[in-house]
């Protein structure tokens, strides 16, 4: 069984929202690739006794935690004291670290403020663990079956820590048995549609099945533990990839990462040595900045007087106009930018139903390449920003259905 893990936050500005704990996501990331089983996030504010109490909690009940945060110079910066006072231990001045805080300002050729010395008292027989990306030293300690390691919550500064620091050190006082995570990416599908396609897909329960909604793209996570089959875990991983169809534009953790789906695209339109122009409308400019210093995007056009009710074409809403109208933009577009291929979108709806979040638009997308026109046609509803963000990925998921189309 796999070490468990806990992530332990501190700040009141994490506590009060005014901070969003970026790290202990990518921290949780960090454990499980290397083999530990993450049990919890907790978070507490510059609350002594609160911090007391789960420190002793957490001694008890797991093998390992990660403590970010309550390492700097000020009074509301309490870790170390909490730790002394949880564990029954006497804070001491170590001088190494001392003289390494002294060394960042002189470096910088600034004055040493005195409340810096603060930074250099840590608990009795903890090990230090030096910083040189900042003031504030980390420590690690055994109390209990926990070790715990303290690290500064600046996320530049942790993230170094801990994986020039920390990480090593895990490795070497834990046996680890990480296991695989594969993941599905798909666009144009939600979570609920995703599960009903794979409702039938038989998962072992070795195996752990979740969902990711992301805002470019929903992820079918598979977590296969250590050891699991290679031709099974393919297999499973094909299976459930087949019931969701073209959805499906990339698949971590097997062989390659694909990425996001720009990343997904940059590579086949580099491979096939295509070029592209685009004109777009509902997503107003960031589907080209989605793909920004591209060197296949050879130009882009917003224009809004391109949508449904747009006078410069007079479109109406009727679909089949509103397509003959894309494909004349393409054809157009195409020739003057001497591209390969031309993506024009376009919207049926005005600016106020663009706006209102209870009214839906339909997206209307024309794709032309050395094969004639491709075309696809959805409706996106939500707030303006969804739609914008929704138009741009689903203009390009239509140029990256082609593209992987003609490598099969």
């Amino acid at each position: 069984m796999n070490p468990t893990l806990e992530i332990f936050s501190q700040g009141e500005e994490i506590v009060t929202g005014q901070t969003v704990d970026t790290n202990a996501a990518w921290l949780s990331q960090q454990a499980v690739q290397m083999g530990f089983t993450v049990t919890r996030h907790t978070a507490v504010g510059d609350n002594l006794d609160g911090l007391i109490g789960l420190l002793r909690e957490i001694s008890a009940r797991a093998d390992c935690c990660i403590c970010t945060g309550g390492l700097g110079p000020t009074s509301d910066d309490l870790t170390a004291e909490a730790v002394a006072k949880a564990f029954g231990l006497t804070l001491e001045f170590d001088e190494i670290a001392f003289a390494q805080i002294k060394r960042f300002f002189d470096n910088r050729k600034r004055p040493m403020p005195e409340s810096n010395r603060k930074q250099a008292m840590l608990p009795a027989g903890a090990e230090r663990i030096d910083n040189e990306w900042g003031t504030a030293p980390g420590f690690s300690l055994l109390h209990g079956r926990c070790w715990f390691a303290f690290i500064p919550g600046v996320p530049f500064e942790m993230r170094h820590l801990f994986l020039e620091k920390v990480r090593p050190a895990l490795a070497g006082r834990f046996t680890l048995q990480p296991g695989r995570l594969v993941t599905i990416r798909t666009v144009g599908i939600g979570e609920s549609d995703i599960q009903q396609r794979i409702a039938a897909v038989m998962i072992p329960d070795a195996v752990q099945l979740g969902f990711r909604a992301g805002i470019d793209d929903v992820q079918t996570k598979l977590l296969f533990p250590y050891g699991y089959p290679e031709t099974e875990m393919a297999s499973l991983v094909s299976n459930i990839a087949e019931q969701l169809g073209s959805a499906v534009f990339g698949i971590d953790g097997l062989s390659e990462v694909s990425g996001d789906l720009v990343a997904v695209i940059d590579r086949l339109m580099q491979t096939r040595k295509r070029t592209l122009t685009v004109t777009e409308t509902a997503s107003q400019g960031l589907l080209a900045a989605k793909c920004i210093g591209m060197p296949w995007l050879l130009g882009t056009l917003f224009d809004r007087s391109l949508d449904s009710l747009g006078q410069r074409f007079a479109v109406p809403v009727d679909r089949d106009d509103l397509m003959m109208t894309a494909e004349r933009i393409a054809v157009a577009m195409k020739k003057s930018a001497a591209a390969d291929f031309a993506l024009v979108q376009l919207y049926a709806g005005d600016d106020g139903t663009f706006h209102d979040k209870d009214q839906p638009i339909v997206l209307y997308n024309v794709l032309l390449t050395e094969n004639g026109f491709h075309q696809s046609t959805q409706t996106v509803a939500g707030p303006i920003r969804r739609k914008q963000n929704q138009a741009a990925l689903l203009a390009l998921d239509l140029l990256r259905r082609y593209l992987q189309l003609q490598e099969i």
